[in-house]
């Protein structure tokens, strides 16, 4: 095991880490924050990101699983440490790097993904502004019986901007922080092997 010595607990760590989102998420339900959100969004833009972030929470779990058999030996660590065992140095570095780049781009959906989110939520304030500012180009005149249907209509679309920017940034930050637990794990991974390739070297 490569981190007899200096453990990484990444499952663990991903385990809490999940069970504090989801129990926030509950709490949002529970308060009735998530049923306002969908509601108040006609655009359903809020609920095409929380279907996303769902998903690539999931795909992150998954790849915390697989990169914590990696810390302990398993996987395509198992096969660097077998084949770096005949290789010269150079070649040693060579296969490190290989296997940095392999293991990093698992990561590389999930980084897209929140890049997607914080953009999907933008969108909405955007879609959000168009719907508030429809009723103004329809209307002919300023008719004050017309005034309460007007702001009705465009407090609907602000509604919309503003609700699907807060669940497009919320997402996206939260998918950040997991991604950086992943990317964090990984380079400290790296790093004892580049230690154990130095050793082997002198």
């Amino acid at each position: 095991m490569l981190t007899n010595e200096n453990p990484q607990y990444l499952l663990q760590k991903s385990t809490v880490l999940l069970t504090i989102v989801v129990f926030a998420f509950y709490m949002s339900y529970d308060l009735g924050l998530l049923n306002l959100i969908f509601e108040s969004d006609k655009s359903k833009i809020s609920i095409v990101i929380l279907f996303i972030y769902t998903a690539a929470t999931v795909h992150w779990f998954f790849l915390v699983w697989r990169l914590d058999d990696e810390h302990k030996g398993d996987g395509k660590v198992s096969d660097f440490i077998n084949a770096s065992n005949s290789k010269t140095e150079l070649e040693r570095q060579s296969l490190l790097r290989i296997l940095e780049d392999e293991l990093s781009n698992r990561h590389a959906l999930g980084h897209m993904t929140s890049d997607i989110l914080l953009k999907l939520g933008l969108t909405g304030t955007v879609v959000g502004f168009i719907l508030m500012l429809l009723p103004i180009g329809d209307m002919k005149d300023f008719d004050p019986e017309k005034i309460q249907p007007l702001l009705s209509a465009m407090s609907g679309g602000m509604a919309v901007a503003l609700y699907t920017t807060l669940s497009g940034l919320v997402t996206s930050t939260i998918l950040k922080f997991q991604y950086f637990l992943l990317d964090a794990s990984l380079s400290k991974l790296i790093n004892q092997l580049t230690a154990k390739n130095s050793i082997k070297s002198t």
